[in-house]
């Protein structure tokens, strides 16, 4: 596990360096200059979520009037996956009167907020996940805010029940018909950021599968394996998959490519019960026209 570096702000370290000694940390690389007067003793972490939750400590200690960590910065905190958005920026909400505002590293939005609306995480105030969570529905495109709703559904950090009042309560404020449209069809079935865009991405191609999470199974009822996608028409199995599905299919002590052979023996099995398997990975979702292309065709020739 990578160790993750102290925040350092400049406030608190300059009675034990000065600007000059924390200038030369950084050009010899052994501190990273995170913001205006935000330091970590250390490298500048690669991986995106962990940056920004520095990044939002080092804000929120700069700030000089209240405010509450709000859209995708409390989404970072309250560890739901992101896709397609930004995170070079902390956004906050503050309560009327204000204004808002934007800079190089802060959006301040300005919005209502009920006291049950807010809490705090390790020192943090921050929009509960049900706000944190119809507020991106409001201001993401469609694809980016079905798998924030389906992640969260999906690990039961709120209730279908819980975004409709929601919505409710937003009724007629900008943004609110989209945010209607991507808790409709949000569904927490879904289990990876992977599965949420597929399902977007065949729906607005026109192919929509009959279910998804599908339970396959034998004449006599014996369980044989659950599909990620299915035409139950036309007897199709529609999988997502990649190096990543195969690594969270590893076992303690597992070889990947043993997951890989499993993993084969579990689409044979499939195709024994009489369906046909189309795969699709990361980089066909990039590429929406060739994966309707590549489902178009096995759909066409099970219907021939």
């Amino acid at each position: 596990m990578t160790e993750v570096p102290s925040l350092r702000l400049r406030r608190t370290a300059v009675p034990d360096f000065s600007d000059d000694e924390l200038a030369r940390l950084v050009r010899r690389r052994e501190w990273a200059h995170l913001r205006r007067g935000a330091y970590l003793d250390g490298p500048l972490p690669t991986d995106a979520a962990i940056r920004h939750r520095l990044l939002v400590r080092a804000t929120v200690a700069a700030l000089r009037r209240p405010a509450v960590v709000s859209h995708q910065s409390a989404a970072v905190l309250h560890d739901l996956p992101l896709w397609g958005v930004r995170l070079d920026r902390v956004h906050v909400i503050r309560r009327p009167p204000a204004w808002n505002d934007a800079s190089k590293v802060l959006v301040a939005h300005v919005g209502r907020l009920r006291d049950d609306e807010v809490e705090v995480i390790d020192g943090i105030a921050l929009t509960g996940v049900v706000r944190t969570a119809l507020d991106l529905a409001r201001a993401l495109p469609h694809e980016a805010a079905v798998v924030v709703l389906d992640a969260a559904l999906h690990a039961k950090r709120l209730s279908s029940e819980q975004l409709l009042e929601g919505l409710e309560v937003i009724a007629g404020s900008p943004g609110s018909r989209a945010a209607a449209r991507a808790v409709r069809f949000a569904d927490g079935k879904s289990e990876s950021v992977g599965e949420s865009r597929s399902r977007v991405l065949l729906h607005r191609l026109g192919l929509a599968p009959s279910a998804h999470q599908f339970g396959i199974h034998e004449p006599q009822g014996e369980f044989v394996a659950q599909a990620d996608f299915v035409w139950e028409e036309q007897r199709l199995v529609g999988e997502f998959d990649g190096r990543v599905k195969y690594g969270r299919l590893l076992r303690p002590g597992q070889d990947p490519g043993d997951a890989v052979f499993e993993e084969k023996k579990r689409e044979d099995a499939i195709r024994d019960e009489g369906y046909s398997v189309v795969r699709w990975i990361w980089g066909e979702l990039q590429r929406p026209v060739r994966l309707g292309a590549r489902v178009e065709r096995a759909l066409g020739r099970l219907t021939r």
